[in-house]
């Protein structure tokens, strides 16, 4: 039987998530408060209702995809959230980036009412989101895993079990970690290149196929050369998702002195209003600094 899914957090990423799920045959039921994304959603054969409890009221798998630990908790825990409509036996899925620990504690709220929950943050950004090839890292119950693997593959081109709850946000804080500082290294250096007199086409054609080329360098370098920061991730969001990895290891005394550099250049970014552009625009803090245009 194929299982009814709710899905709360209709933005720049949840959107296409939800389009995949119904794209391979799931039943969608959704509820936002914005009448555009709901009509686009029912005209993309999803079920659109007024409330989180109705959502809950109608699935047997509930996603979740919304900014941060607050609306997270809202949306599951508070007054007239998920948890208030969902059937005993049924799983939430939060695919939000969130601190691990406040993952545990919505976790801990959820068993006491019979309710699974997987913390499952993605990593990709909006293309992969778009063509169904995000990266999921899961923290949760094996058999609850099991039971919403098919689920998550429907959206994902690689899902991952990493261990028990929290252990989901615990890897999306260290992915983050290791985006952020890429693409400062690649702004670093196309700003000294450019500095040198050298063309930066060429300098990322000769580079990608060796030890330095990457994921990031492929998606990021061309977005900083055409100076396209239309956003598929918004600095403002990394912003959040490193002052989570901050407060997690003050948490936990880890000392994290390269994290805690570039979440100023974030911060500095932010101030100057690019916060809504998206992370390539890191490349404009020490364009900035050098006075080029790389």
């Amino acid at each position: 039987m194929i299982m009814k899914i709710g899905f709360v957090g209709l933005g720049i990423m949840g959107k296409p998530m939800s389009k995949n799920l119904i794209k391979a045959g799931y039943d969608l039921v959704v509820s936002s408060s914005n009448p555009e994304t709901n009509k686009e959603m029912g005209d993309h054969g999803a079920e659109v209702v007024e409330t989180y409890v109705d959502v809950a009221l109608k699935a047997d798998v509930m996603i979740t995809m919304v900014p941060n630990s607050p609306e997270v908790k809202a949306v599951i825990l508070a007054d007239g959230g998920l948890s208030q409509g969902a059937k005993p036996g049924s799983v939430i899925i939060d695919m939000s980036s969130i601190a691990p620990i406040a993952s545990q504690e919505i976790g801990e709220a959820l068993k006491e009412k019979d309710i699974g929950f997987l913390d499952a943050p993605v990593s990709g950004g909006e293309p992969k989101a778009i063509d169904g090839t995000i990266s999921v890292m899961v923290g949760g119950d094996q058999d609850v895993f099991d039971k919403c693997l098919p689920i998550m593959e429907a959206m994902a081109g690689s899902v991952v079990r990493t261990g028990e709850i929290g252990s989901g946000n615990s890897t999306k804080l260290a992915n983050q970690i290791i985006v952020a500082l890429n693409i400062a290294a690649v702004s670093e250096a196309l700003v000294l290149t450019k500095k040198m007199g050298v063309d930066n086409e060429l300098v990322y054609n000769a580079i990608r196929g060796g030890l330095a080329g990457s994921n990031v360098l492929d998606a990021k370098a061309p977005m900083m050369l055409e100076q396209n920061f239309e956003p598929g991730f918004k600095i403002d969001l990394h912003l959040k998702d490193l002052n989570n990895v901050m407060e997690t290891s003050t948490d936990i005394d880890v000392p994290l002195p390269l994290t805690a550099s570039i979440r100023e250049t974030l911060k500095a970014l932010t101030a100057d209003d690019i916060g809504e552009d998206d992370h390539a625009a890191i490349v404009k803090y020490y364009e900035k600094l050098a006075n080029v245009n790389v």
